[in-house]
């Protein structure tokens, strides 16, 4: 076992103090699904317990199903009580929050259904003092968006921003889109009713506190900056693993796939992160221009090279799921070797990997330095134990970044040993890292879309996965790979990086 370093907080100071967004409502279509119930709510409560939320502020649900605001609100509540990050459950905060929620039933494509949601918008805005300032949360397939965005532009819920007067801003929910095709329509109807800088569309991992940390661990240290790059870097290994299947969402899971539902978004907006150039300075659009060029750097991979350079499996008993069809060809792990055309990473290969029934629940990227050019120890068994540096970034779960090194062990003998210096949020700074959705609805409600995809980001990101799905779906006679729950994914992708010369990093129990 690696010998590990704790690393403690040294303090910390804030750029700025937290600033909390004006006053503003809250509409979440798809209130009475299990989105609402599970994420956004429960985060909505740890950020009124923190104080952050707007002091004039209201939360009103949009759904078919028929509900009074007393039985909605009371479901909220026992969700909260399962679902909130911090415990135990405090009272006092949801009574605070309870009287802000309302509810108002109706249909997605219907006008009187919007014109009745407008109309308690506008008591609300009379009651609570939010000031017309709506935030309008998509939680619904994205069949759907279309319609609700027309209707609330019908019904003038949105509207062109306007300098200072009220604000309109609208988040989607992935999946955004399903190939490159359907991804350039969905954006089009955006397009049609709303100004790019009104369209937040989201995936939660950029959210997470320690894809954040990317930015400022990478530009924050000049001692890591210069030795981001192919001089120095061997490779790099961004892992999405989880030891659950595909539960009570079969039918969803077996039209999507794990290309579409971790690899497009997830992953590739994380690879981005750790790949591209320091921005110019930390305004949002900055930041964002620059995960698009290396969206835009990444190398096709497209008919005959997609099996060389990707594997895609399936767990064993897949097919036997709920919802499942009996003779799927839909997978449930992938990895890719990807390649990034620029200067700084010519020549380094990223290998991605995702899937679900593995053998524990974890998201890292480790950062694989180059082997020392030449043993100085003058013993053949010191040499062998002195591995490469590795950096590994942990995004869930015990969030934080670990750097593996060389040490001499103590004794009279030249024994070399690797060490890890451990560095966890929970246990530098006792306290736990907030929820995603935590952040990204507080961004939200104040205007900044650093975190949250533009329209190119994500077309880019479709370009490059696209031709990877059309190889998959053109090939109905390669039998997909196989791998055993609770194990590390199947043989071909060991082989993927064996052709390399390389390994995976262990998924230990």
């Amino acid at each position: 076992m690696t010998p590990k370093v704790e690393v403690r907080a040294e303090g910390h100071a804030a750029l700025a103090p937290p600033r909390r967004p004006g006053p503003c409502a809250l509409v979440i279509f798809g209130a009475s699904g299990d989105l609402a119930h599970r994420k956004l709510v429960p985060a909505l409560y740890e950020l009124a317990r923190a104080n952050l939320l707007p002091e004039r502020f209201a939360v009103v649900g949009f759904a078919r199903r028929a509900l009074s605001p007393e039985t909605f609100r009371e479901g909220l509540r026992e969700a909260v009580s399962r679902h909130a990050r911090t415990r135990p459950f405090d009272e006092r905060v949801w009574e605070r929050l309870a009287p802000r929620i309302d509810y108002v039933s109706g249909d997605y494509d219907d006008a009187d259904s919007f014109g009745a949601l407008a109309a308690r918008l506008g008591e609300v805005d009379a009651r609570l003092g939010t000031g017309g300032n709506r935030l309008h949360y998509l939680s619904v397939p994205p069949d759907a968006f279309g319609s609700i965005l027309v209707r609330l532009r019908e019904a003038h819920l949105v509207h062109p921003p306007a300098g200072e007067g009220p604000w309109s801003r609208v988040i989607l929910e992935k999946p955004f889109g399903r190939d490159l095709a359907s991804a350039r329509m969905l954006n089009r109807l955006v397009g049609d009713v709303l100004d790019e800088s009104q369209a937040y569309r989201i995936d939660h991992y950029l959210g997470k506190e320690t894809v954040q940390n990317l930015l400022v661990f990478r530009f924050g240290n000049s001692v890591f900056e210069p030795i981001w790059n192919r001089k120095y870097v061997d490779h790099v290994q961004i892992t999405a693993a989880e030891s659950i299947g595909v539960e009570k969402r079969g039918r969803f899971y077996d039209e999507v796939g794990v290309l579409r539902d971790i690899v497009q978004n997830h992953l590739l907006q994380v690879l981005a992160l750790c790949a591209m150039e320091p921005p110019i300075s930390f305004v949002p659009e900055e930041i964002r221009n620059q995960r698009v060029q290396v969206f835009r750097a990444l190398r096709p991979v497209g008919g005959g090279e997609v099996p060389h350079e990707t594997v895609r499996a399936q767990y064993r008993g897949y097919r036997e799921e709920p919802d499942v069809a009996r003779d799927s060809r839909t997978p449930t792990y992938c990895a890719l070797r990807v390649w990034i055309d620029s200067w700084r990473w010519q020549g380094v290969p990223f290998y991605l990997r995702a899937g679900k029934r593995l053998g524990r629940r974890t998201t890292e990227v480790s950062i694989h330095f180059q082997p020392i050019p030449l043993c100085l120890f003058g013993r053949e068994d010191a040499c062998l134990q002195t591995e490469p540096n590795v950096l590994t970034v942990r995004i869930q779960p015990d969030e934080g970044i670990a750097l593996r090194f060389a040490s001499k062990v103590p004794g009279d003998e030249l024994a070399v040993s690797n060490v890890s210096m451990d560095f966890s949020y929970a246990r530098a700074f006792e306290v736990e890292p907030p929820e995603a959705y935590e952040k990204l609805l507080l961004d939200a409600m104040r205007g900044d879309p650093t975190l949250f995809a533009r329209r190119d980001d994500v077309e880019e990101a479709w370009e490059f996965v696209t031709p990877i799905l059309e190889a998959w779906d053109a090939d109905r006679e390669s039998p997909i790979a196989a791998y055993e729950p609770g194990s590390a994914g199947p043989p071909e992708a060991d082989a993927l990086l064996r052709r390399d010369g390389r390994g995976w990093v262990p998924l230990r129990a």
